[in-house]
């Protein structure tokens, strides 16, 4: 197992954390005159600040145990927690796999950490042959999207980097579930730098509450609580998502979601304008075609929003599967764009 205490911000490892009043009483009853909080009203009680019962319910959907689950506000936060606890401003660095998720170079500018870009290859996977990045002795996080966002393949060599990098490997899984390949969150003991992330926002349908996992060993869980904000998630997002973490809906959500992805993909290889359609293990489908800009401009005008990706890949769009409705009106304007 690597040595976190090397891995971790030297001000991080010495760091007393904030103590809540619910740190120091975590009972359910009783007259709570500790936390200043207003005696009136049904909104007025902080929320546990270690969402046990949230937690509790996801160890037995995830199969992890309870004490290898951390939960943030949305997955950006724990993207920014990784920065925060592994990387010294102004003198480590990070390590991304192009094009991917703009928020892992937005939190490494935030948090003045330089960040390393390696191109992916021309089917959007990593050339395990150029890696002589991962030699920096001042490279301490790689952040890895699998299912790739906006590329939505799946990348090959995550497990490659995880056993071949000395520092910490996020992998950030948030299509998982949409995918035919097995999570790595499984295996987050067998490699002791590897953070998975995951979020209710997507197969899940919960994007408006901004629940974020992240799956890794109890050393590394050790900081994360650490640097947390003390109520980094609301009572109120905290008990809708309990409320509705059904298995049943969720697969239902899943496989309708799955099946539309199919039928888009069928109606798109019929037109003139698409001139290639991305492999897809997401539940959205990047399109090349003659102008994505115009494009985009056609479906703005009649009320259709689809994401232009030109600037990242060129002439590409990116789709995201609807419900059947929409999709039909999506095919339906399409069809009606001449470039």
């Amino acid at each position: 197992m690597y040595d976190i205490n090397k891995l971790v911000r030297p001000n991080i490892l010495s760091l007393k954390p904030y103590s809540s009043a619910r740190d120091e009483f975590q009972g359910d009853e009783g007259i709570f005159l500790d936390a200043n909080e207003n005696p009136f009203g049904t909104l007025n009680r902080y929320p546990d600040p270690y969402q046990k019962r949230l937690k509790q319910r996801l160890s037995e959907i995830k199969s992890v145990p309870i004490e290898n689950i951390f939960l943030g506000n949305g997955s950006d936060e724990i993207i920014d927690l990784c920065f925060r606890i592994f990387c010294e401003p102004g003198k480590d660095k990070a390590l991304i796999f192009t094009p991917t998720y703009g928020m892992y170079e937005v939190s490494a500018a935030i948090n003045d950490i330089e960040l390393i870009k390696l191109p992916l290859d021309k089917n959007f996977q990593i050339d395990t042959t150029d890696l002589q990045a991962l030699n920096d002795e001042h490279l301490k996080l790689v952040f890895i999207c699998s299912p790739n966002n906006p590329t939505g393949n799946s990348i090959k060599a995550v497990e490659h980097i995880v056993s071949n990098f000395k520092g910490i490997v996020v992998v950030d899984e948030a299509y998982i579930d949409f995918s035919t390949d097995a999570s790595l969150r499984l295996e987050i003991n067998k490699y002791s730098n590897l953070i998975v992330i995951q979020t209710l926002s997507k197969a899940w349908g919960m994007a408006s509450l901004r629940i974020g996992m992240a799956f890794s060993n109890v050393e590394i869980m050790k900081f994360l609580n650490k640097v947390k904000p003390p109520y980094n998630i609301s009572l109120q997002n905290y008990s809708t998502t309990l409320a509705n973490l059904s298995e049943n809906i969720f697969e239902q959500q899943k496989s309708a979601i799955l099946s539309e992805r199919e039928r888009v993909i069928t109606a798109l290889k019929s037109l003139s304008i698409v001139t290639k359609i991305y492999p897809t293990q997401a539940n959205f489908i990047l399109v090349k075609t003659f102008n994505a800009d115009f494009v985009y401009d056609q479906l703005i005008q009649q009320g259709i929003v689809i994401r232009n990706r030109n600037n990242i890949v060129e002439n590409c769009f990116r789709i995201t599967v609807g419900s059947a409705s929409e999709n039909d009106a999506l095919i339906n304007a399409l069809q009606n764009i001449i470039l």
